[in-house]
């Protein structure tokens, strides 16, 4: 049991240091004027598709993408945007209500609306690529990287995003279904084990009447044991950092940083997160990094990690949709200034049961997809009509659930406009 706290308050703290992320840089964008200008000539393609190619040659190409059938969908569509857009703004009311993580529901929503596993993957990473470049706070806050902490992390997130990239592409070639259930598998694993505790953890404030904030508190910078143990193994060389912090500084092994960055890595490759959600708590926790100097390196390595993950391991194979990436860009923009505003008229304790749901909503979706794909392999004995009705109930539940709370959210929003003007006054 103690295990499972320490690391649900772990994934729990990267979460909500993905999503301060994720609203710092939306608030950056939708008030620069330029970004704005930037995004609507980034939708002319998007637009001139519709118009010229939709018909015409839509339907062929996916083989210009790589000549493989199993794309799907990869041609422009209106219903294909409207609907990348409203899985972003879903993204984006949780990011910005819940003040955690919205992007992992990105992949699974995507591939609930019959989007490939592997396709889902590389266009969240180029939308969060695209949407951290775009972001003036990133510049805002560079000022907070150690440079050589973040270069020899980045050794690792290279390697890491490299492997991860190169098993899905592996797993596709074998089979697209593998790919799928492989991807499948590990988003079931950690929207599980991540929903669990938040709901466990709401039960408990409630109980004890705590209504704090949606991610579980502060996370300090104090230096734990783990970290106390690793800064204490002196094989050269050693990398110094929070010289401005503490007296003479910090300093740990390469190694470990190297290690650190090939996991975060290895999860941007494969789930197409950005790696965001585990560098804040491994640097904090497990290398003893200050929060100043992480929250600046993990900006940095997002920026990085998902450009690199996203260029060289999917959109030069042909496994980034642009259209989906543009329109989750929109649709998540705007969704997190409406569930961050949200926030300062609703109760804390609620926006923590809303959390749960919204993850182990996640969970139920891809849990139940993965016995259908499971019997497609001749993996288990599970007819294709039975594999077809749990995907079609994880469906329906995943977006029952995302679809209530996004309306729950919008109408609160809607309903106390006036109260929240009268704050922006104040």
């Amino acid at each position: 049991m103690r295990f499972f706290n320490q690391w649900g308050r772990f994934m729990t703290a990267g979460a909500g240091a993905l999503a301060r992320w994720e609203i710092d840089n939306a608030k950056a964008i939708m008030g620069n004027r330029k970004m704005l200008a930037v995004i609507g000539l980034m939708l002319i393609p998007i637009i001139l598709g519709g118009i010229a190619f939709a018909d015409d040659i839509g339907p062929v190409l996916p083989d210009l993408l790589g000549g493989k059938k199993a794309y799907s969908p990869a041609f422009y569509s209106l219903g294909i945007f409207l609907v990348s857009i409203a899985i972003g703004m879903g993204a984006g009311l949780i990011t910005g209500c819940i003040g955690a993580g919205g992007g992992f529901i990105i992949a699974p929503a995507l591939m609930s609306a019959g989007i490939k596993g592997i396709l889902a993957v590389g266009t969240d990473l180029f939308h969060i690529f695209a949407k951290a470049i775009m972001g003036s706070v990133i510049h805002r806050k560079l000022g907070n990287v150690s440079v050589p902490l973040a270069g020899v992390f980045l050794i690792g997130a290279v390697i890491g995003a490299t492997v991860g990239g190169l098993i899905n592409r592996v797993l596709y070639e074998i089979n697209p279904v593998l790919s799928d259930a492989f991807i499948t598998t590990v988003y079931s694993l950690m929207l599980g084990f991540l929903g669990t505790y938040a709901l466990l953890d709401f039960l408990r404030s409630r109980k004890s009447g705590d209504g704090g904030d949606a991610h579980g508190g502060s996370e300090g910078a104090e230096l734990g044991g783990i970290a106390k143990s690793l800064q204490s193994v002196k094989f050269p060389p050693m990398i110094a950092f929070d010289q401005d912090l503490t007296p003479g500084g910090r300093r740990i092994s390469w190694v470990f940083l190297v290690l650190s960055g090939a996991l975060v890595g290895l999860a941007a490759g494969i789930m197409g997160v950005g790696g965001g959600f585990l560098t804040f708590p491994i640097f904090v926790y497990v290398l003893g990094v200050s929060s100043m100097t992480t929250v600046g390196t993990d900006i940095f390595q997002i920026v990085f990690t998902a450009g690199f993950a996203s260029v060289t391991q999917y959109a030069i194979y042909g496994f980034i949709f642009y259209t989906l990436a543009m329109g989750m860009l929109i649709g998540s923009l705007l969704g997190i200034q409406i569930g961050a505003l949200v926030t300062k008229v609703v109760p804390g304790i609620t926006i923590r049961g809303f959390y749960a749901m919204a993850v182990l909503a996640g969970f139920v979706n891809r849990i139940f997809a993965l016995p259908g794909k499971l019997g497609e392999m001749g993996i288990i004995p599970i007819s294709p009509g039975l594999g077809a009705i749990l995907n079609e109930i994880g469906i329906w539940a995943f977006f029952v659930v995302i679809g209530g709370f996004s309306v729950w959210v919008i109408g609160t929003f809607l309903k106390n406009i006036s109260a929240l003007k009268r704050q922006e006054v104040q």
